[in-house]
């Protein structure tokens, strides 16, 4: 160390010296940092783990696909009518044989796009609050209590929070346009996991007569592009709200008890998307049933 340099004592140094004063931001009137500031795990994930070391290595070998060589080019989908011709034109050209979306192949199985969990959504619609809009603070309240999200909580990222859903065009005399009818969140990374924690820990076993999420009969239609697209939903009645452990623990603070839809998200495509999905959320303990 060279002599009469001047060492700190503290541990990181001393803070650099601010030559002009944050902006401030004109939404929460709060200084703005220049930089984007995301927040990091403080504490290991159990689920996450769970996935990364036992559950992802079994997906991969329940869901493997052996194919032979490279795969050959897609087959050119011939439209009703020629896009040419100048007299159907602007006509409606469907593909022959109606919609591709549902006979769309999946990728091949490969270590890197093995199925994975990328978010959760809860949805929960008031009916209450077309009438009256203040109706809708219990269910804002009810899902800030379930997920802990507020709106760019831990940073400048892609964090939502909870998020007002409003009607996207009139029906009939009941739902008009831009009116709130209800209220969602979208889960990531460790919340998300922890949520699945508390669902299948403390609310499903809870729930009476509850045997499942039911499967359709072996008869549905696997081209749908519900089928294609990757996604589990089911709902729970609003009894199963109060199981919560951050609602039961004050369940006096809540107006009442709503109900939910809860979409597992995942990163499957392609025909049997939803069978990989539900593999995948069942691997969380989620079980499935199908009943005659």
């Amino acid at each position: 160390m060279p002599v009469g340099r001047a060492v700190s004592v503290v541990r990181f140094g001393r803070p650099p010296a601010i030559r002009k004063p944050l902006p401030i931001s004109p939404k929460t009137r709060l200084p703005q940092p220049p930089v984007k500031i995301v927040t990091r795990e403080i504490a290991p994930c159990r689920l996450e783990d769970h996935y990364y070391s036992t559950l992802q290595d079994d997906l991969m070998y329940l869901t493997y696909t052996h194919e032979l060589g490279p795969r050959p080019p897609p087959r050119q989908i011939r439209l009703t009518y020629d896009p040419n011709n100048p007299y159907s034109k602007y006509r409606y050209n469907p593909p022959v044989g109606g919609s591709q979306l549902g006979r769309k192949s999946p990728p091949p199985c490969t270590a890197e796009n093995v199925v994975q969990l990328e978010k959760v959504q809860i949805h929960i619609m008031n009916k209450e609050a077309i009438a009256n809009r203040s109706q809708l603070l219990g269910t804002i309240m009810a899902l800030r209590s379930l997920t802990g999200e507020t709106e760019k909580g831990g940073g400048q990222h892609a964090i939502d929070g909870v998020q007002v859903v409003r009607g996207k065009k009139q029906v009939g005399g009941w739902i008009r346009k831009g009116i709130p009818v209800g209220a969602k969140v979208t889960l990531k990374g460790p919340a998300m996991y922890d949520f699945i924690g508390s669902l299948v820990e403390f609310v499903l076993p809870r729930i009476r007569e509850f045997q499942g999420v039911e499967l359709p009969p072996p008869s549905a239609n696997t081209e749908t592009p519900a089928a294609v697209s990757g996604v589990v939903s089911f709902g729970l009645p609003p009894s199963a709200m109060a199981f919560f452990p951050q609602i039961e623990v004050n369940q006096d603070a809540y107006p009442k008890m709503y109900g939910m839809h809860i979409h597992f998200v995942t990163n499957a495509t392609g025909v049997g998307a939803q069978d990989r999905a539900r593999a995948l959320v069942s691997g969380f303990q989620i079980p499935f049933v199908r009943k005659s």
